[in-house]
């Protein structure tokens, strides 16, 4: 019984073989296309990086001028207000100094006397 049991019946369906193409010899890739990156490549991308830096620093240099601009602006604004402040308290010192009565008092220290003979009215003036 054991004789029996090691035999075994395959009972195997045959297909049918579909015809196939002719395998084709696979080319070997030679050195140029084990290259993942061709020099024309290489030759972009450094291209490329050297416009993108030379870019970034003409901005960088624009906005740093810039700056430098608006600085100047400033304390040319800051003398500007400077001097309208200055030329508006001396506009009121000229207006204070100018009245009759501060005139008469420094015409009087200088020695000068009112003679009205000798005043001479002037017409459209």
């Amino acid at each position: 019984m054991a004789l029996e049991q090691r035999t075994f019946q395959m009972n195997t369906v045959h297909e049918i073989e579909a015809p196939q193409s002719p395998k084709k010899q696979e080319l070997q890739p030679n050195r140029r296309s084990k290259r993942l990156i061709s020099k024309g490549e290489k030759f972009l991308f450094v291209l490329f990086s050297a416009i993108l830096v030379i870019f970034s620093t003409m901005i960088l240099h624009t906005q740093a001028q810039i700056n430098d601009t608006n600085k100047e602006v400033q304390l040319l604004n800051s003398e500007v207000v400077e001097t309208q402040k200055q030329n508006t308290e001396l506009s009121n010192l000229v207006s204070e100094k100018s009245t009759y009565e501060v005139i008469w008092n420094k015409a009087k220290e200088l020695g000068l006397n009112l003679n009205e003979k000798n005043v001479k009215v002037v017409p459209g003036r």
